[in-house]
């Protein structure tokens, strides 16, 4: 019988609650008359539900596709994938897990391993079914299995780790020693589990047929993710590391050093997708930071930057290594660090049990140290590890010890910190790959995959081709740009210079000085350039206050006292707040200085600042620079042509606003860190080149924007929008904007709905306490950057030129989007293809 149909026992269900059958044969008893109206009560019409119900906002449908720019053939890395068994069904099944004792399952990755067991164990009960199984409590079958709830029981046998239940110390029973013995006897200690699969759902493929063509439900976004899961548990019986829906092998092929004990470790990202052409596999290069496996000792030189083990700060070392996993040798035992030891190895004691017994039947114990044990013991040969800390693998209370030379950390675990400057640079540089690279990298992937072989997808009736596939891209036409003078510039493959050329609206440099952190070069010539340069760019640089030199005693101090001290040597000079700081970095690329200063200067001082590293400056770099200064200053350096005209299609004929809206994060881990809402507004309408910005703080990681209207009163709202729409107002001739365009970056798909029903909310809401009498029109327009679909130019080697649009066979099978390339991809290579809604 069909799970979904089996019939209530003399119950009926309604929206989910169930409720006894109507007796005197299956008559409702009758309901008694309304009471009548009292003669002084004028009746009032209810409000109908809908008028009371908020207005829901879903993104808006394609109306069709562009035909503006020179048609370009591009491929895509999305292969094309065949669906034929669309009247099947996936089985949505609920798995619990418990341990002998009914005790539920709570750690990570066992479950894999137990539900491997019962597919093993039971084929039969199971009715030969192979099934999906997400890791955690969901499992999905093609197709119903035997009954709606199943009971298992299985063995596992502890491959990977032998704990010792963190209740003794090398030499006892359950100790390293003890353990090697009995594992001569019984190759593995084993656990029994109970295994509970209950059906939970019934998802019908033709969901995917519908989303195809654009009618998107809950069934459909299910089913997809069904195949999504079914390419995770493929990757993971390869013995993968999953990050969501990108996979990463352990093959040392495949890892890139960045520094600091921290590997790049590149991988696959896999996915499916519904389309205008049809249900694709999209697959991309993917990369993730591992820890460096091998030596426990070897990790902790490389990550704090020291020459050898005795230079190690282990308070440092404790807090990094806790809880990774390490293997022991010489028998390969896999455990997780729980800490270190508190003495060196050679001091650190623990109680050893004797064999021999004394009269009363206990066994006899000696004090003896970790090193004496292993060494005289063991008669393993202990190198370095007697003055250092032993690894700790047991519990706080009952402690095993191992010397640190006997550790090595496991393969494939990832590191989850915040990268240095230097680390980030330093895989960008080494992550590159130019797209014909790149193209085969992926064929490699699709083919060493080999998806045609996956059971479950063969059951789907699931076919994909070998083949990229090929879209109509359109290059949009060059946006004309002006200088000032209304001179022209003519922007090449992406890039254009100022040479020859003025700034629109110069600023003017004035009560500034410079601060040279030890930087090697000639500070007044350089200063006397930077004038020079200036003049000609029709921007007012007058000459520096000081030349603030670093005292070379604190060259060598840490980068925050750095700037602690230069700023103390620059109060004491100056006679008041400086309006621009101009400085010098000693390294070219990633100084540790540049982080602390930046946030010196604008958290704390509200000071611009410009820093530079001054290798090799000409007017060439000079002029790049001033384009900074002029526009940190107020100036502006050019304006579109189609501005000054102005014949902005759309924008300007009627006041309009453009808005950009966005939220940053702490670093990973970083959970008490508050998270920053950013709103950038243009202004002095019809211009659009002049922005300001709002700034507030929000909840951690609270990526929807709270503080867009913030009504404090019947007068008062303190919310970002109405400060950014007083500033349009006083700034472009008293105009309230008709028009509001808000560019919203940061956001996935699954929050689209938040934006529109949340955000928009907000920012209506701000419009009305303003005047409620007034109604601009709003467009919403979400840029994504951080996807996986890259582009390449057929047998080429360059990237897709700039400007290069894809609005068919790719994007969505409704909502309406496009991917725009929008700048020239000049070092880093089909990276630059975004989901920009920039044309």
């Amino acid at each position: 019988m069909d799970p979904s149909e089996q019939a209530h026992n003399g119950e009926q269900e309604h929206n989910g609650v169930k409720e006894p059958e109507q007796e005197h044969n299956g008559a409702a008893d009758p309901l008694p008359p309304p009471p009548p109206v009292p003669p002084n009560v004028t009746p009032i019409k209810a409000e109908s539900e809908q008028a009371v119900k908020k207005v829901f906002r879903a993104p808006m449908a394609r109306r069709g596709t562009g035909t503006k720019g020179n048609k370009v053939p591009i491929l895509t890395n999305h292969f094309k994938v065949n669906v034929s068994n669309v009247d099947g069904h996936f089985f949505h099944y609920s798995v619990a897990l418990a341990y002998e004792d009914g005790h539920p399952v709570d750690g990570k990755g066992i479950g894999r391993k137990v539900l491997d067991r019962v597919h093993q164990t039971y084929d039969t009960e199971l009715a030969g079914k192979e099934f999906a199984y997400d890791g955690e409590k969901s499992l999905f079958t093609v197709g119903a299995l035997p009954r709606n709830k199943l009971e298992f029981t299985v063995v596992l046998d502890d491959v990977t780790s032998n704990r010792n239940n963190g209740n003794a110390s090398p030499g006892g029973p359950g100790s390293p020693n003890e353990s090697d013995k009995k594992r001569f006897r019984r190759p593995y200690r084993s656990k029994t589990y109970k295994v509970e699969i209950s059906f939970a759902a019934k998802i019908p493929m033709q969901a995917i047929a519908n989303a195809l063509r654009g009618q998107e439900s809950e069934n459909s976004q299910e089913a997809l993710r069904v195949l999504d899961i079914i390419l995770r548990q493929h990757a993971a019986k390869k013995g993968c590391l999953l990050v969501r829906q990108s996979f990463f092998d352990n093959n040392p092929r495949n890892f890139t050093d960045v520094g600091g004990g921290v590997l790049g470790c590149r991988g696959f990202h896999s996915s499916f997708r519904t389309s205008q052409g049809g249900l694709s596999l999209n697959i991309d290069v993917s990369t993730t930071m591992i820890i460096q496996p091998g030596p426990v000792v070897d990790f902790l030189i490389a990550n704090q930057n020291v020459k050898d083990p005795f230079s190690i700060d282990w308070a440092k070392a404790k807090r990094v290594l806790k809880n990774l996993r390490i293997t022991t040798s010489p028998t390969n035992q896999e455990y997780k660090i729980t800490g270190l030891s508190e003495r060196p190895c050679k001091e650190q004691l623990f109680s050893l049990k004797q064999r021999n017994k004394d009269d009363a039947g206990e066994a006899q114990t000696t004090e003896v140290t970790v090193y004496d044990y292993f060494v005289n013991s063991r008669n393993i040969d202990l190198r370095y590890s007697a003055d250092l800390p032993c690894i700790n693998v047991g519990k706080p209370k009952r402690p095993t010890y191992f010397p640190i030379e006997l550790c090595s950390l496991v393969s494939l675990q990832r590191y989850t910190k915040a990268l240095s400057t230097f680390q980030r640079a330093s895989l960008v540089e080494k992550s590159r790959q130019k797209p014909q690279e790149r193209m085969s990298t992926l064929s490699g992937a699709l083919k060493s995959n080999n998806y045609d072989s996956e059971p479950l997808l063969r059951s789907c009736g699931i076919s994909i081709s070998s083949n990229f596939t090929q879209v109509d891209g359109r290059v949009l036409p060059t946006p004309k740009l002006k200088a000032g003078n209304g001179d022209d510039i003519y922007a090449r493959n992406g890039r254009w210079n100022f040479n020859n050329k003025k700034f629109v609206n110069p600023s003017k440099v004035e009560r500034w000085a410079v601060a040279n952190f030890s930087a090697r070069c000639d500070v007044r010539g350089l200063v006397r350039d930077l004038i020079k340069v200036g003049e000609m760019k029709g921007i007012s640089v007058e000459a520096p206050f000081d030349v603030f030199e670093e005292n070379p005693q604190f060259r060598r101090a840490p980068p925050l006292v750095r700037v602690e001290k230069m700023f103390e040597e620059i109060q004491s000079k100056l006679p008041g707040a400086p309006k621009f700081l101009l400085c010098l970095l000693p390294e070219r690329k990633n100084c540790d200085i540049y982080g602390p200063w930046k946030r010196k200067n604008l958290a704390d001082f509200g000071v611009v600042t410009q820093c530079l590293a001054p290798t090799r400056v000409n007017d060439q770099y000079l002029t790049n620079l001033l384009l900074k200064i002029n526009a940190k200053l107020g100036g502006l350096n050019s304006v579109l042509a189609i501005e000054q005209n102005p014949s902005i299609p759309m924008i300007s004929k009627v006041p309009s606003i453009i808005l950009g809206m966005d939220v940053s994060h702490g670093s990973p881990g970083q959970s008490d860190i508050p998270s920053i809402a950013a709103v950038v507004s243009s202004r002095q309408w019809p211009s659009i080149s002049r922005y300001r910005a709002s700034v507030r703080t929000q909840s951690p990681k609270v990526e929807m924007i709270d503080s867009l209207y913030k009504r404090v009163s019947d007068t008062e709202d303190e919310g970002i929008i109405r400060e950014l729409l007083l500033d349009f107002y006083v700034s472009s001739g008293k105009r309230k904007p008709d028009q509001i365009i808000i560019f919203r970056d940061g956001v996935s798909e699954s929050q689209f709905n938040q934006v529109l029903n949340i955000e928009l909310n907000q920012i209506i809401e701000a419009c009305k306490f303003l005047d409620e009498k007034w109604s601009p029109k709003f467009v919403v327009i979400i840029a994504q950057k951080n996807h996986h679909t890259k582009f390449f130019q057929p047998g080429s080697p360059d990237n897709v030129q700039p400007g290069t649009i894809i609005d068919n066979k790719v994007c969505h099978p409704r909502n309406n989007d496009f991917y725009l390339c929008a700048h020239a991809g000049m070092i880093v290579s089909v990276c630059v293809s975004s989901y920009d809604y920039l044309a």
